[in-house]
């Protein structure tokens, strides 16, 4: 006996919604950092923008001795003697891993694609590049302004899931839902931030940010080619055979805000802190009935249009250590990012997320640079490392098919390397970020007039 599910049926219809909509909350962003097992998956970066601190394994908010203060740590701005331009670069190369097949219960039978014990695992890979910092810095004789625009998020990934099987008490076999997906991610942030010197040792920042987010998720669910021939067959998605069509869409904007604190407790050791505000956006989710469905082809089943979706907001707090003679400088970092705020409110009366989870995140970031004094022009060596702490989306209840989606992943551990070069009124830095899913280059340059 075999087992087939009912796709047109209104639980297949709130399982899809479940499972694209909810995996919006895998995250992760600029220089968006961790791969997901959700088809789709989404990724940030929280880290901090230059190629400079990219290389000192993102450990900058003590430091924030450059341009890109204005978005790591807006009190550090009052340490720029002279107006400042700044860009940077980025090229990034990111695998995502996702469950694709396999088996969620049972032994496999051996017949067509039912031959792996346990899940079969894939990977999409993509590249993206582009101006990932840009800004300017005219500093006072205790104050500082500066504009920016930073890409929080550049993200894409492909997936499917094409022969998921599992054992049914009833007996037989069920094959899930085969569903082919593909989702873009970008925001950008355009920021103005300011900074104030209260004495020698102590600087205030802070910044307003205007997000500009868009993404665009599409998620499809076919029965197979022809039932029953090819039911232990890959799926070819063909049009005909479409039976739900899901839409997740942002198109929106929103206003946040960031407060930065810098206080040189010596003359070699200073401490930094910095609050930054995620932005919140407007979504629009639509299930649409395809071609093979009980409902006429384009037929809205169901839809969430009055809800909205937050990122996280991020806590930093740093601390920094420079030679008296100014060549070598360590510095650390501790993050807490506050993933679990997408879970909770991505749930609506569609998308019920009280049997899932995201944990918050706390980074740790340490790096260091050796500036040699005697070359001409300066000469700075760099590296780091920094620890990501795993922030997928879990699913927590007992459905077999959201085990095998949602499940836990592993913390990641990124080495970073770099080198820069100082000329009177030019810096030129190149930062690289290596971890076991991505490879993320950057190139950045500072010019002061």
């Amino acid at each position: 006996m075999v087992a087939t599910i009912e796709y047109g049926s209104n639980a297949a219809v709130k399982r899809l919604f479940a499972l694209v909509a909810v995996s919006l909350t895998a995250l992760l962003v600029p220089g968006i950092s961790v791969a997901q097992e959700a088809p789709p998956a989404l990724e940030f970066s929280f880290s901090n923008p230059g190629a400079r601190s990219m290389a000192l394994g993102g450990a900058f908010v003590a430091l924030a001795d450059d341009a890109t203060a204005a978005f790591a740590n807006p009190a550090g701005l009052v340490q720029l003697l002279r107006p400042e331009v700044s860009l940077e670069l980025r090229r990034r190369n990111y695998e995502t891993p996702y469950t694709e097949g396999g088996r969620v219960s049972g032994p496999p039978t051996g017949w067509g694609i039912d031959t792996v014990t346990g899940l079969r695992a894939a990977i999409s890979e993509e590249t993206t590049s582009g101006l990932s910092f840009l800004s300017f810095v005219y500093p006072g004789s205790k104050w500082s302004l500066a504009l920016y625009r930073h890409q929080l998020a550049d993200f894409s990934v492909t997936t499917e899931i094409n022969g998921l099987f599992g054992d049914v008490p009833e007996g037989g076999t069920l094959r899930y839902e085969d569903q082919y997906g593909i989702t873009g991610l970008e925001i950008v942030g355009t920021g103005l931030a300011s900074a104030y010197q209260l004495s020698d040792r102590v600087s205030l920042g802070i910044g307003v940010t205007y997000f500009d987010g868009t993404l665009d998720n599409r998620g499809e669910v076919f029965s197979v080619d022809v039932y029953p021939d090819t039911f232990w067959d890959r799926n070819s998605f063909l049009p005909h055979r479409m039976m739900v069509a899901n839409s997740f869409t942002v198109d929106d904007t929103d206003i946040g805000f960031n407060l930065g604190l810098l206080w040189k407790f010596t003359e070699s050791w200073r401490l930094g802190a910095v609050y930054r505000k995620g932005p919140r956006f407007d979504y629009e989710l639509y299930n649409r009935a395809g071609p093979l469905n009980q409902e006429p082809a384009g037929t809205i089943l169901e839809s969430v249009t009055d809800r909205s979706i937050a990122f996280p907001d991020v806590w930093g707090l740093g601390l920094a250590y420079r030679s008296p003679d100014g060549s070598l400088t360590i510095g650390f970092e501790w993050d807490r990012v506050e993933y679990s705020i997408i879970a909770e409110t991505l749930n609506s009366p569609l998308v019920d997320t009280s049997v899932a989870t995201i944990d918050d995140a706390n980074e740790l970031h340490l790096g260091a640079e050796y500036l040699f004094l005697k070359t001409s022009p300066l000469i700075a060596i760099r590296c780091g490392i920094w620890h990501d702490p795993d922030h997928r989306f879990r699913y927590l209840g007992d459905d077999p098919f959201s085990q095998a989606i949602y499940r836990q992943g592993e913390d990641l551990l990124h080495i970073t390397a770099g080198v820069g070069i100082v000329f009177k009124r030019i810096q030129i830095d190149l930062g690289a970020d290596l971890s076991q899913n991505s490879t993320v280059v950057a190139l950045s340059a500072i010019y002061s007039f």
